[in-house]
């Protein structure tokens, strides 16, 4: 799961980058709600999606695009737009949840706030067990390995780091893993 940024695909490759990754308390101005943010007044459309079908869905796989090239906070609010479309208790939503939460870990991280790390990155590790472990979860899902996905967040939650004075506008990947779906599902 370890990737280099310059080798990893693109699964939305005609999507354009926001102008900047977003990381609150960093004096960039919030994406939707001020005026010069780089989504303003934009709010994630709520997809239908269907998770045996997630080759097509564009939201699912830009979210893999964002999470994978460091833009945790545009990730978390893609995947929330689909997440929104289902009842909390339906398998998808949690599989979304845990992965809303491992975005949410890496702005923690660019955040400094290992506490918040930790939290997010055992919350997203217990989703994707449940995932593991519901008849219509499995190991696989949305072209990823539930087990897989469990470990890299628990080793998120206990190799927990801050990077501390990044001022920088440009996104930056803490994580040493990439998501690829239908890669080996992993």
């Amino acid at each position: 799961m370890s990737a280099k940024i310059e080798s990893l695909p693109r699964y939305v490759p005609d999507a354009p980058w926001p102008l900047y990754a977003f990381v609150p308390g960093r004096g960039l101005p919030h994406p939707i709600s001020d005026p010069d943010g780089h989504s303003f007044g934009s709010t994630p459309a709520v997809e239908a999606f269907d998770p045996a079908r997630w080759p097509e869905s564009r939201a699912y796989l830009r979210g893999v695009d964002l999470f994978n090239y460091g833009y945790y906070w545009e990730a978390h609010e893609v995947w929330e737009g689909i997440w929104r479309g289902y009842d909390r208790s339906q398998t998808p939503a949690l599989f979304l949840q845990g992965l809303i939460k491992l975005a949410a870990a890496g702005v923690k991280t660019r955040e400094g706030v290992v506490q918040g790390v930790t939290r997010l990155a055992a919350d997203a590790a217990a989703h994707f067990r449940e995932i593991h472990n519901r008849p219509d979860g499995g190991n696989e899902y949305c072209g990823l390995r539930a087990d897989a996905l469990e470990s890299l967040a628990r080793g998120v939650e206990r190799e927990a780091c801050v990077l501390r004075n990044e001022r920088d506008r440009g996104p930056r990947v803490v994580f040493s893993f990439a998501l690829r779906p239908g890669e080996s599902a992993t």
